[in-house]
C-alpha cells in the first residue's frame, strides 16, 4: 500500500516545479571515520554496561538535481561491547538494504581492547535465507569478537527520499553515550518536525552549507529503555524525531502532505467512473453474494464472499479494472479498496474508508499530518459502528488487527456538494471491540464419585471474539491431521496428559468467525491432577483451568501497561464427592484483586465458592476493561495477572 498507492512522487512533483534547482553532490560525500582513531574510550558512567553506543551519527540529505529529488542517508556507529551475551547478539552486522536502495558505503570494522584493528570487506560479506518470510539478508560475520572491543560501522544509501513523512527513532535498549542528527535540505524547502517523549527540538542552520539548511538535534547520555516489559508498547514511548515536507518557497505551496488533500485525492482513486463492462463485472459477483435483510450480516457476506474468491497481494501490480481484478482474482490494496467500495455501493451500504497506523510502530498523531500517519486502512461501517479489514484474510467483521485500533485514524467519508460527490476526511479514534465480544467460559465437572483417585473432568470451553480467533479459521488453512493436532496440543494444557476421553468442538472455521463463538468440549481422566498424601488426596483443582500467564518483575516498572484487547472471564468448577468425603482448604478459593481508575474497577479477578452436601462449586470472573492501564496502576494490575496464576496453583485436600 506504502509504495503503490498515493507514492511519493507527489511530493517529489511539489518539488521538482517551479522551482530554481541548484546541480550538487550530497554533502558527506567525502565522509570517512578516521583510520588512526582506535582509542577505546569509555565514559566511566558506562563502565560496567553490558553494551552501549558510544556514538551514533545519522546524517539525511535530500538534494534536488535538474529533474531529480534524491535522499542519501549515513548511518556512522560505534559500539562498546562488554558481555558474552553482548557477543552473542553482535557477532552479525546486518546490511540495511530495501528494493529501493542503493549502498553507496559499507564499513565495518572491530577495534579490539589491545588496540588491534580488524577491517571487514566485501569477502567477508554472507548470505542468510529467511524461509519463513522468503527474504535474504546480507551480513558482516564478525570473528574474533571479545569483550572489551567496539564495532565501528559506516553505511551511506542512495534512496528515494521520505517526504510524506518519517520517523527516527532516537533511543534504544542500550545507552547512548552521544546522538548527532542532521537532516539537510534544499533552503526552498521547509519542513514541520515534532520532537516526543523529551527529545530536545532541532536547531535550524542556514549558513553551515551553501544553498543547503540543516536541522539538527544533538544530544548526549540518552538512557536505555529497555525492550523487555511484559504488556507494554516500547516502540511508541522512546524519544522520536519526526519530519515531513511542510512547505516549498519557490512554488507557494504550503501545507503538503495534509490530511484534506489525501481524503480528496484517495476519494477519487478509489472511486472511479465505471465503465459498462465494469458494471457488469461488479453486478454479476454481487448477485454471487448472499443476501440479508440484516446489515451486519450483509457486510459480513460481502467480506466472506471477496476473502474466500479474490487473493489479496499489496505487491503484485494494479489491474487495469474491477473486470481485471474480478476474472483474474488478484487484487494489490488499491484494487482491493476499489472493489470493496464498488461492491458496497451496490448493496447501498454506507461506509468510510480509514487510513491508520500501527499502534505499536507510528502511533497516529492528529496534530502531526504525516502520511505515515496512514499506512493501514479498514472499513468503517457508521450503521453499525463496526470495522471490516479487507486484506486479512483470517478476519471478519467485527474483528480487525487488534494494532490498528485503540488509536486515532482518517476517516474519509462521501459528501455531495452541488450534486458532486467528493471525499472529506475526519479524524476519529478507532474502538477495539470490548469485554461484550471477547468473552470465554469455562464449565467444568470434576466428578469424583466413581473413583477417587481417578476423577472424571468434564470441561466445556467456549472462546469468544480475539480469543476464539486464535483457533477458528485454522481449520480452513491446514490438513486435518494438522488440525488434530493441533487440538491434541490445546487440550494438553487442560489434562496435564496427551490423552483424553472426547474431544468435539463446535463452530471451527471461518464461515462462524465473528458470528459464533469457539467451542471446545473434553472429557478426560484426573488421575494426574491427583497425588496421595497417606489417607488423603491432593487435588490439584486450579490446574483444571490450564497454564496462566504471570507478572513477575525484578526490576522497577518503567513503562505503562497497554493489552492488546479487552477480555473478559467467567470460570465456573463443580466439584462432586463420593458420600462421606471432604474437601479442605476450601477457603483458598476466596480471592479478590482489582485495578480501580477514578473509582471504577476496571480490571480485576475474583473468585468464591459455595458448598451443597457432596457438591462444591468455585467461580471466578477476571476482567480486563481497557488497554491502556497509568504506570502508578501497575500494581494493582499485576495483582489481577497474577491472581489467575496463583489460582493456577491451588491444591485442596481431599478426605475419604
Amino acid at each position: 500500500m506504502k509504495k503503490q498507492f498515493l507514492k511519493k512522487f507527489l511530493s517529489l512533483i511539489t518539488i521538482l516545479s517551479t522551482s530554481v534547482f541548484f546541480a550538487q553532490d550530497y554533502s558527506f560525500k567525502t565522509y570517512d571515520w578516521n583510520e588512526k582513531d582506535t582509542k577505546i574510550d569509555v565514559p566511566k558512567k558506562y563502565a560496567d554496561e553490558k553494551e552501549i553506543f558510544l556514538n551514533r551519527t545519522l546524517k539525511i540529505e535530500i538534494v534536488v538535481d535538474k529533474n531529480t529529488a534524491t535522499q542519501y542517508r549515513l548511518i556512522h556507529e560505534k559500539k562498546y561491547i562488554n558481555s558474552d551475551d553482548a557477543i552473542e547478539r553482535n557477532n552479525k552486522v546486518y546490511i540495511p538494504f530495501g528494493n529501493q536502495e542503493n549502498i553507496l558505503t559499507t564499513k565495518v570494522r572491530v577495534i579490539l581492547k589491545n588496540g588491534k584493528v580488524i577491517n571487514l570487506d566485501k569477502k567477508d560479506i554472507k548470505e542468510e535465507v529467511d524461509e519463513e518470510k522468503g527474504m535474504k539478508y546480507n551480513y558482516f560475520a564478525l570473528n574474533g569478537l571479545e569483550k572489551g572491543a567496539v564495532i565501528e560501522k559506516l553505511y551511506v544509501i542512495e534512496e528515494a527520499p521520505d517526504l510524506n513523512g518519517n520517523t527516527i527513532k532516537m533511543q534504544d535498549q542500550y545507552p547512548i553515550a552521544e546522538f548527532n542528527f542532521d537532516l539537510i535540505t534544499p533552503v526552498h524547502l521547509i519542513f514541520k518536525t515534532k520532537s516526543y517523549n523529551g527529545l530536545s527540538e532541532p536547531v535550524l542552520d542556514e549558513n553551515k552549507l551553501e544553498n543547503k539548511k540543516v536541522l539538527s538535534i544533538s544530544e548526549k547520555d540518552i538512557a536505555a529503555l529497555k525492550d523487555d516489559e511484559e504488556y507494554s508498547n516500547w516502540d511508541v514511548r522512546l524519544k522520536l524525531f519526526r519530519y515531513k515536507l511542510d512547505q516549498n518557497l519557490y512554488s507557494g505551496a504550503k501545507n503538503l502532505n495534509n490530511f484534506k488533500e489525501y481524503a480528496t485525492n484517495t476519494y477519487e482513486r478509489i472511486n472511479p467512473v465505471l465503465d459498462k463492462k465494469q458494471e457488469k463485472a461488479i453486478a454479476a459477483f454481487c448477485k454471487s453474494i448472499p443476501e440479508s435483510k440484516d446489515p451486519q450480516e450483509q457486510i459480513w457476506n460481502i467480506e466472506n464472499k471477496i476473502k474466500k474468491t479474490i487473493i489479496y497481494d499489496k505487491y503484485t501490480d494494479s489491474k487495469p479494472s474491477l473486470s481485471d481484478v474480478i476474472n483474474t482474482k488478484q487484487a494489490n490494496s488499491l484494487d482491493i479498496i476499489k472493489l470493496y467500495t464498488a461492491v458496497f455501493k451496490y448493496f447501498k451500504i454506507e461506509q468510510n474508508i480509514v487510513f491508520t497506523s500501527n499502534r505499536y510502530k507510528i502511533p497516529f498523531d492528529k496534530d502531526f499530518e504525516s502520511h505515515e500517519n496512514l499506512n493501514e486502512f479498514l472499513f468503517y461501517f457508521p450503521g453499525i459502528k463496526k470495522y471490516l479489514t479487507p486484506t486479512e484474510i483470517e478476519y471478519r467483521l467485527p474483528l480487525f488487527p487488534n494494532y490498528l485500533g485503540n488509536n486515532n485514524g482518517l476517516f474519509i467519508k462521501e459528501k455531495i456538494f452541488a450534486g458532486v460527490p467528493m471525499g472529506i476526511g475526519e479524524v476519529n479514534f478507532i474502538e477495539i471491540p470490548g469485554t461484550e465480544i471477547t468473552h470465554d467460559y469455562m464449565d467444568i465437572t470434576v466428578d469424583f464419585t466413581q473413583d477417587i483417585e481417578n476423577p472424571l473432568v468434564t470441561s466445556n470451553m467456549t472462546y469468544g471474539g480475539y480469543s476464539g480467533l486464535n483457533f477458528q479459521p485454522i481449520k480452513d488453512f491446514v490438513s486435518a491431521d494438522q488440525y488434530k493436532t493441533m487440538l491434541k496440543n490445546i487440550s494438553e494444557n487442560y489434562t496435564l496428559q496427551s490423552e483424553y476421553k472426547t474431544l468435539t468442538t463446535e463452530n471451527d472455521g471461518t464461515e462462524f468467525i465473528g458470528k459464533k463463538p469457539y467451542k471446545l468440549n473434553l472429557t478426560f481422566d484426573g488421575k494426574d491432577m491427583i497425588q496421595k498424601a497417606g489417607p488423603n488426596y491432593l487435588f490439584s483443582v486450579g490446574q483444571t483451568i490450564g497454564r496462566q500467564m504471570e507478572l513477575y518483575q525484578k526490576d522497577k516498572r518503567i513503562l505503562p501497561i497497554e493489552i492488546h484487547y479487552p477480555h473478559y472471564y467467567t470460570r465456573k468448577i463443580k466439584i462432586i464427592l463420593p458420600e462421606g468425603a471432604t474437601i479442605k482448604n476450601l477457603d483458598k478459593f476466596v480471592m479478590n484483586f482489582k485495578t480501580d481508575l477514578d473509582g471504577k474497577t476496571e480490571a480485576a479477578f475474583t473468585s468464591n465458592y459455595t458448598q451443597n452436601k457432596n457438591e462444591i462449586t468455585v467461580e471466578n470472573t477476571e476482567f480486563y476493561n481497557l488497554i491502556n492501564y497509568p504506570l502508578a496502576s501497575f500494581e494493582q494490575y499485576k495483582s489481577v495477572i497474577n491472581a489467575a496464576a496463583d489460582f493456577n496453583k491451588i491444591v485442596v485436600i481431599v478426605s475419604k
